[in-house]
């Protein structure tokens, strides 16, 4: 285990330098802001069911299922209890105290399954960038991003068939 948890400090601190480009650690904050809570996520959901009509129902239960992920995240963090890191000196405020696993990669990779299949092709990648934002932040280990979103993604992809009525996109 302490290989791993070694891993698990070099491959932050690595992206963590990558902060030290005053545009890089603005980008990242911002992104994390807009992941805090998951509130990007919940807003593109509802913005999704108000522009698409047609599937109003498929667009609010795949923001239930990022929701519902998001706070299954804050139920496993509650449990876990690992400290965030602090070996590297933060660059946002954090919600709380605990790092495993991270709710903004959780929400974020339910928000790309779950929107990915409603044919949002912007989420995924912003997803992926909100997740990357978090070790340049300096808030959370790589490991705690990874588990986040897989179990954001596996949340949603168990989802995919209620969200759309019964037919598998994904």
């Amino acid at each position: 285990m302490d290989d791993l948890d070694d891993m698990d400090r070099r491959l932050l601190s690595a992206l963590h330098d990558c902060g030290t480009d005053p545009r890089v650690a603005t980008a990242a904050r911002a992104l994390s802001w807009a992941g805090e809570h998951a509130a990007v996520w919940l807003a593109a959901g509802l913005a999704g069911a108000a522009l698409d009509r047609g599937r109003r129902g498929a667009w609010l239960r795949g923001t239930a299922l990022t929701a519902g992920a998001h706070l299954a995240s804050m139920g496993v963090k509650r449990v876990v209890r690992r400290p965030r890191p602090a070996h590297v000196e933060p660059r946002v405020r954090t919600a709380g105290r605990h790092s495993f696993p991270s709710s903004h990669a959780t929400s974020a990779a339910a928000a790309a399954v779950a929107f990915g299949a409603l044919g949002a092709r912007a989420v995924p990648p912003l997803a992926a960038a909100v997740c990357v934002s978090r070790l340049v932040t300096g808030v959370h280990y790589p490991s705690d991003v990874a588990a986040g979103a897989a179990l954001g993604a596996v949340t949603a992809r168990l989802g995919v068939r209620w969200m759309t009525g019964g037919r598998d996109h994904g």
